[in-house]
């Protein structure tokens, strides 16, 4: 069950009209905008205090050592002297403040910001197609969106603190010294202005490496997890060999493109670090002179000399930042690329939610093709009336799953309309949509869960009496009360811990406990031995009373006590009529009766 404390999850849908920019800046604008204005305005306004307040100590030491140097030999307790060693212990503790300030604000908006960067990701990667999912790697698409609340974070950080920072030291900075002699603004401004954009410049080499290094890094964790995932077959077909090698080919790509950006960065920042040297020399050079000369004072020299090196600090933090800054700069902006790319079958603005009252179903004039150009249906008509049984029978390749993923919307069809209680799919809700559907796959998935949340998966608010009916109705009491911890049973990653006909049964469960109006099953019953597949057959059609069902099977078993029975072949029904119309047709239904029927027959003979 889930925690009553865990914290609210943003859908994306609620944020900003369900409109994601794709563009990293203006994604992260508008987070910050439209969630954290008023944080980060107290952000902004605590690092102008740190950092201006800090900012005022060169003129402090300026007036003490004035004072100290006025004074002679006598300073005692004249308050020329402590007046301003007391502004300067004031600024110390009032800018630590302010930055104490802003290190509280920011622990109170970086934890919340990252989970509602991921949050926002992850509930839009929910709606992408089946097709989007299974053409990307679970953990790479896991990866992005862990790495885009890190870089929403850092960014947040570097732009409120680092930036800033510089900004109002360079605005201080030059209107002290400026009062001592142009030359220095010029220096600092000559200095600083040239560092940063060719620390920009170069940083920006950076992106491309760093957005290299990312991929690399989510396309490696990727290939692990599939490995992983697919141990046993891995040990079936003893190809530790092979995939080791697989993993090593990927995690060396990862390398060569984190030694490609490790390198980068150490040249950058030898370059950097050179010239703040030169500047403060330079700097100090020309103060010196300055003082020479008669121009200055010594408490001017120290004011000067700590004004530079106030902006050379902050300037040198700034531009290493900056690496930071490029890095998850492109961190984000891959993620929002892999992640924010349009729906294949968005809902439509304000989609009515689906009312099944009959169930009744049609395909319409129905044309579709997959995107290699390959043609499953052209001008195909089907009405399913309410509450009428249809098995879909056939070869592989005629068009029955496909005609199973166009109800579900997981493939839209070029043209035509399918209809449910003549409410068009394509205009409802998705999610109602599929509220009113339960379906078994022919391969079940599973969480890494307990059985009783894997069952309670299709109903939330289901109580625990229902999920044990459920499962008993589907023949998996039995099975569940055999192991140690009973309903509570972990059944691993995809159910490993389950046989292939216990996954079944499971997800036969969940259909029983879903009540859905609408039921479709795809080869439901094809992991069971026989004594169970007959016991789940008298359990299905208590399941189907009431209900539109639709399944597809290959053991034709499963549908000779449908009203309906259809044979497809090349996206076309060529027969249809109920088990005993079509074997007295004598058609192609009737062949591959008579084929299982034989190697039935040939089995149990053998076995004997």
């Amino acid at each position: 069950m889930l925690s009553d404390h865990a914290p609210h999850f943003l859908h994306f849908r609620d944020f900003n009209g369900g409109v994601l920019p794709n563009r990293a800046p203006r994604f992260l604008w508008q987070v910050l905008w439209l969630r954290y204005r008023g944080r980060v305005l107290l952000l902004l306004l605590a690092t102008l205090g740190g950092i201006g307040l800090h900012s005022f100590e060169p003129l402090l030491l300026r007036d003490l050592i004035k004072a100290l140097q006025a004074g002679g030999d006598a300073v005692g307790w004249r308050p020329e002297v402590w007046t301003p060693l007391l502004l300067i212990g004031a600024a110390w503790l009032s800018s630590a403040a302010c930055n104490r300030l802003r290190d509280w604000v920011d622990a109170l908006t970086s934890p919340i910001l990252k989970l509602e960067v991921q949050s926002l990701l992850f509930t839009y990667l929910l709606e992408h197609s089946p097709d989007f999912l299974q053409n990307n790697f679970a953990g790479k698409l896991g990866q992005k969106i862990r790495q885009a609340g890190e870089a929403s974070v850092t960014l947040l950080a570097i732009l409120s603190n680092d930036v800033l920072r510089l900004i109002l030291a360079m605005v201080i900075g030059v209107s002290l010294s400026a009062g001592e002699s142009w030359m220095f603004p010029l220096l600092l401004i000559g200095w600083t202005l040239p560092t940063v954009v060719v620390s920009v410049f170069l940083a920006r080499r950076c992106l491309a490496l760093s957005r290299v290094l990312s991929d690399e890094i989510s396309t490696c964790t990727g290939v692990i997890v599939d490995v992983v995932t697919n141990a046993d077959i891995v040990r079936a077909f003893a190809q530790g060999p092979f995939e080791c090698i697989r993993v090593a080919q990927a995690l060396g790509k990862e390398m060569n493109a984190a030694k490609k950006l490790r390198w980068f960065i150490l040249i950058f920042a030898a370059v950097l670090y050179t010239g703040l040297l030169l500047f403060q020399f330079a700097f100090t050079a020309l103060a010196v002179h300055k003082t020479v000369s008669g121009s200055m004072g010594v408490g001017e020299l120290v004011m000067v000399i700590s004004l530079g090196a106030i902006i050379g600090n902050n300037v040198w933090g700034l531009c290493t930042r900056a690496i930071d800054f490029f890095d998850q700069f492109g961190v984000l902006h891959s993620a929002l690329d892999v992640i924010l790319i349009p729906h294949a079958n968005p809902d439509l603005p304000e989609a009515p939610t689906l009312q099944v009252t009959a169930g009744a179903i049609r395909f319409q004039n129905i044309a579709f093709a997959h995107r290699d150009g390959s043609r499953v249906f052209q001008n195909f008509n089907l009405s399913i009336r309410p509450g009428e049984k249809v098995g879909l029978v056939g070869p592989s390749g005629a068009g029955k799953s496909t005609l199973i993923r166009m109800l579900r919307r997981h493939f839209e069809p070029q043209s035509g309309q399918i209809l449910i209680d003549g409410q068009d799919i394509a205009t409802v809700s998705l999610s109602s949509l599929n509220q009113a559907v339960a379906e078994v796959p022919q391969d079940p998935g599973l969480f890494h869960r307990s059985i009783a949340d894997n069952i309670g998966y299709a109903r939330s608010q289901a109580s625990e009496d229902e999920v044990v009916e459920a499962a008993g109705l589907a023949h998996c009491h039995g099975f569940i009360m055999a192991r140690p911890q009973g309903y509570q049973s972990i059944v691993g990653e995809r159910g490993v811990r389950l046989s292939g006909g216990e996954r079944q049964r499971i997800a036969i469960a969940r259909a029983f406990l879903k009540k859905a109006r609408l039921l479709v099953l795809d080869e439901a019953t094809s992991a069971l031995d026989s004594e169970t597949e007959h016991a789940i057959r008298e359990a299905l059609w208590q399941l189907f009373e009431g209900r539109t069902v639709i399944a597809i099977a290959h053991r034709l078993s499963t549908v000779n006590r449908m009203d309906r029975i259809l044979y497809l072949e090349n996206g076309s029904i060529e027969e249809e009529g109920s088990h005993a119309q079509l074997l007295a047709r004598g058609g192609r239904y009737a062949r591959l009766w008579t084929r299982q029927l034989d190697g039935f027959i040939t089995e149990e003979v053998k076995g004997l």
